[in-house]
C-alpha cells in the first residue's frame, strides 16, 4: 500500500504542481508581451485558468503525501514537518498573492488598460517564491535529512 500511495503522491505532484509552476512563470512575460492593448489576452487568460484549475488538483499532493507518511510511520520526522510547513507556505503564496494578482492583471488587460511593469515584476517575484518553496520541498522529499529509510 505504501508504494501505491507514494506513486500516486509523486504522480500528483508532477501532474498538478508542474503545470502551475510553468504557467505561473509564463504569466508575467505573457502579460508584458500583450502590450496592454488586448492582443494576447487569450494566452494570458489560458495561463491563469491553468493555474487555477491545477491549483485545485494540487490539493491531492499534500493529501496523498500525508497518507503516504502515515503509512510509512514518518509523520514525526523533521524533514517531513518542514516539508508540510513549506507546502502550506507555497499554497498560501499561490492563493493569497499569485492567483489574485493574475486576476487583477487579466482584468486590466480585458479593460484595455495599460499594465505597469511593476505589477508584472511583483507577480514574478511572488511566483519565484512559490517555485522556490516547491523546489525546496522536492529536495527535502528526495534527501530526507536524518531519515534512516532514505539517501
Amino acid at each position: 500500500m505504501t508504494k501505491l500511495l507514494l506513486s500516486l503522491h509523486v504522480l500528483a505532484a508532477i501532474v498538478a504542481v508542474g503545470p502551475v509552476t510553468v504557467a505561473a512563470s509564463m504569466f508575467p512575460p505573457a502579460v508584458r508581451r500583450s502590450g496592454g492593448d488586448g492582443a494576447g489576452t487569450g494566452t494570458v487568460a489560458l495561463l491563469h485558468r491553468i493555474c487555477r484549475v491545477y491549483a485545485g488538483l494540487g490539493l491531492a499532493v499534500p493529501l496523498l503525501g500525508f497518507a503516504t507518511a502515515a503509512a510509512m510511520g514518518v509523520l514525526g520526522s523533521g524533514w517531513l514537518i518542514a516539508s508540510m510547513a513549506l507546502t502550506a507556505a507555497a499554497a498560501g503564496v499561490l492563493v493569497a498573492f499569485v492567483l489574485p494578482r493574475q486576476s487583477e492583471l487579466l482584468e486590466q488587460l480585458d479593460a484595455g488598460r495599460p499594465v505597469e511593469r511593476s505589477g508584472t515584476a511583483q507577480l514574478a517575484m511572488f511566483t519565484g517564491v512559490f517555485n522556490l518553496l516547491w523546489a525546496t520541498v522536492t529536495v527535502l522529499m528526495i534527501v530526507r535529512p536524518g531519515s534512516t529509510t532514505g539517501a
